[in-house]
């Protein structure tokens, strides 16, 4: 039985008083799409954050391909290069092409070539419905479109683990149909001939 690519246990975190997440255990396999549903405020983009210790929590583990970024000798900047994140706002840069946000990270963190990166960029804003899209701006693109570029840049990355924190929340009605689509079909990308997305909302 292969291990869990994300394992959560007694994961506890505050914000002064307030005490957010009460000992979270779960955990996630290679392949699988997992929800978490609740209020607002209830601590969901907090868990998240948790995963690449955007926020660290006081006590608890997080183990990601095997990793325990919460311990304090853990390389967390290698360690988020499997993790991919997806925002509620989109984030991109405002004076980049669709295609430059997202080589910008292949390059300056992957270390790629400009090439290899142009090639896995022009694949990736393919694969989210956007090859044709690849030279605008973000203020040319609607809300729907930015959210797939953003999507597009984490996965060219080629991350284990991909994280949505409530990515369609921002978007007109009638633009979530096209972003779910293009999630719905994110853990079938392969990277390299293994199966490794697992997207977490």
């Amino acid at each position: 039985m292969p291990e869990p690519l994300v394992m959560i246990s007694q994961l506890h975190k505050s914000f002064g008083d307030l005490h957010v997440l009460r000992g979270i255990d779960f955990t996630v396999d290679v392949g699988e799409v997992v929800c978490v549903i609740g209020p607002s405020g209830s601590g969901k983009s907090t868990l998240l954050r948790c995963v690449n210790l955007l926020e660290r929590p006081e006590s608890g583990t997080v183990h990601v391909a095997g990793e325990d970024v919460t311990d304090i000798d853990c390389d967390i900047d290698t360690a988020r290069r499997q993790i991919g994140m997806v925002f509620q706002q989109f984030n991109l840069f405002p004076h980049l092409t669709a295609l430059e946000n997202c080589t910008v990270a292949q390059r300056t963190v992957a270390k790629r070539s400009k090439t290899e990166a142009v090639r896995i960029a022009r694949d990736m804003l393919d694969r989210v419905g956007l090859a044709d899209k690849i030279d605008q701006y973000p203020a040319k693109l609607s809300g729907g479109q930015q959210q797939r570029v953003a999507i597009a840049r984490a996965l060219c990355m080629q991350p284990a683990l991909m994280l949505f924190d409530e990515p369609t929340s921002a978007l007109d009605p009638e633009l979530v149909g096209d972003v779910l689509t293009v999630m719905r079909k994110l853990a079938e990308i392969k990277f390299d001939g293994h199966v490794g997305q697992v997207p977490v909302l």
